[in-house]
């Protein structure tokens, strides 16, 4: 697609924009939008990377094929939102996921938590998708173009990663004794970081109808949690919340060994391509 021809091209949600589509066109995102593309860019990319580990590790064949194409829906998430909060900034998806510091990154504490066993990266996933298919099938709607296409492919994609963790959440949680405690053990150690998720940051202020306040996801995302659990037999787990903090810059322990596994390659051989 030609510059001129991108610029001409009427955005609405039902575009699947490519990464390439979007650097190619001439608006530009207000800092806010921006600064909102980055959080949810940067919420798939870490995720990614977590996934991306059990690749020829997972418990069969099928997941190792099944968690892959999970992680690389979220890379194609993260490029798209990326792409376009570079827009903003004159910079590409590229300096954006590889020459960012710690403190630069914008991800929720969850995406950044260990993979555990494989019910604990089952409960991570059942939460984050549940969220997600909330988000996106609300960001469709977004006065920002953009943000409304991207949203509008990426939610096909996550209403399969809902589907997949929920069928493991039941799976497991109705298997083997051993099984259910892990699934349990799981859910436990997923839950301090949900309340992140809905957290009402001051830049949802600053994105009028372009944006998605969190807060208002907690409803539907509880009523869905709780369906499912109560199919499985299962509690929604009583445990302290997180502090948080991963919008402001402030992350768990864990954010600066994944950004050094992912930055590695592009940090000692800068402008190379491959």
């Amino acid at each position: 697609m030609s510059e001129a021809n991108a610029s001409a091209t009427r955005i609405t949600p039902g575009n699947a924009l490519r990464p390439e589509d979007i650097a190619l066109l001439d608006t530009k995102p207000s800092d806010a939008v921006a600064q909102y593309a980055l959080w949810l860019g940067d919420d798939a990319l870490i995720l990614a990377q977590r996934l991306g580990w059990w690749i020829s590790r997972a418990p069969e064949l099928e997941e190792d094929v099944a968690l892959a194409n999970i992680a690389l829906d979220q890379i194609g998430h993260a490029r798209s939102f990326l792409t376009y909060a570079g827009r903003a900034w004159d910079k590409t998806e590229d300096d954006l996921a590889y020459f960012r510091r710690e403190p630069e990154f914008r991800s929720v504490h969850l995406v950044e938590q260990p993979n555990g066993d494989f019910a604990r990266t089952i409960a991570r996933q059942f939460v984050v998708a549940l969220y997600q298919w909330e988000l996106y099938s609300r960001l469709v709607g977004s006065s920002d173009p953009t943000l409304a296409a991207i949203a509008a492919k990426a939610v096909k994609e996550v209403d399969y990663h809902r589907d997949h963790s929920i069928q493991w959440i039941l799976r497991l949680a109705q298997g083997t004794d051993e099984s259910r405690r892990r699934m349990i053990a799981g859910l436990k150690l997923t839950w301090p970081y949900v309340e992140e998720l809905f957290t009402d940051y001051p830049l949802v202020d600053e994105l009028g109808d372009a944006g998605v306040r969190p807060s208002t996801l907690r409803e539907p995302f509880d009523a869905a949690v709780r369906a499912i659990l109560v199919e499985a037999e299962l509690e929604p787990p009583e445990v302290p919340g997180s502090v948080g903090g991963g919008r402001l810059g402030r992350h768990s322990e864990h954010l600066g060994y994944i950004i050094a596994e992912l930055q590695v390659l592009a940090r000692e051989y800068p402008g190379a391509s491959w």
